[in-house]
């Protein structure tokens, strides 16, 4: 295979060029990401078609992954519960190295590939369940040896990569390959192909959300109300769909704690306009 985030930038001599030049350059390639994404998605249509099936028959999205990649599953994991309002067991993160690898990089834990399944199998992972390895080389150990075991339990796998032809992709029953090419600091996956990773995995989680039922319109109904932000969010999200004071769509929110649940109250009793005599 032809690792493409591993050749050499289409700049040179980067320390020779000003504060804009680097700028201007960096934002020029990152300009490369959502069009290279574009042309995926397809194959994240067929990953999002099969999380979807999966979770409304019970089961759960996992990712599995090293360092930059690692990090990014388990951020899009942890905003599903405070956006959608799900469990936070639905979807869950799991970074080679363990939670402490989030902040600090754990020395060849991506090479180890038999602790992925380990780190799966403490969730209890069954056939209901999907795990999406995410790769920016497609090579890494970790993610192989994870989706490879999957498998071979009957566990539906889907992976994020930045190269086409990897071994991970050729595991993978629903890949999902972003081709981005040279990064602008060869070889540094977290610029180009971790921004594409982020825009699958948003992609990803976000339609997968809104075919549970998680969304209204074009609102987060289910979101916790776990700062002032969010709970006046909230209550102009009620007064928009009930046309009630900011007191009473507060007061709504405070009875019964989410935007869908206030607002399928006041409907299910809102005075008649013109109560019977």
């Amino acid at each position: 295979m032809q690792t493409t985030t591993e050749r050499d930038s289409h700049y040179n001599n980067l320390e020779q060029m000003t504060v804009a030049e680097i700028l201007q350059n960096i934002n020029k390639e990152d300009q490369t990401v959502a069009l290279s994404v574009s042309k995926a998605i397809p194959q994240i249509e067929k990953l999002a078609t099969v999380v979807t099936e999966r979770m409304k028959a019970g089961g759960r999205l996992f990712y599995i992954g090293a360092g930059t990649s690692g990090r990014l599953g388990v951020v899009d994991a942890s905003e599903c519960p405070p956006t959608f309002g799900v469990p936070f067991d639905m979807v869950v993160g799991i970074i080679a190295g363990g939670d402490g690898a989030i902040r600090k990089a754990v020395e060849f834990a991506e090479d180890d590939a038999e602790q992925a399944w380990k780190d799966l199998s403490a969730f209890n992972i069954t056939d209901k369940d999907v795990v999406v390895g995410i790769a920016a080389s497609g090579t890494t150990p970790y993610v192989i040896g994870g989706l490879k075991t999957a498998n071979q339990n009957k566990i539906a796998t889907g992976c994020v990569v930045c190269n086409s032809g990897s071994p991970v992709a050729a595991i993978a029953n629903y890949p999902v390959e972003v081709v981005t090419g040279p990064e602008f600091l060869t070889g540094s996956t977290r610029m180009k192909a971790g921004t594409a990773q982020k825009l699958v995995l948003n992609m990803l989680t976000t339609t997968v959300m809104i075919q549970l039922g998680r969304v209204r319109g074009n609102k987060m109904v289910d979101m916790q109300l776990s700062n002032h932000k969010l709970v006046d969010r909230a209550a102009k999200m009620v007064m928009a769909e009930t046309g009630v004071d900011e007191t009473t769509a507060a007061d709504l929110l405070k009875k019964n704690g989410s935007v869908r649940k206030a607002v399928d109250f006041y409907r299910n009793n809102k005075p008649h306009p013109n109560p019977p005599r």
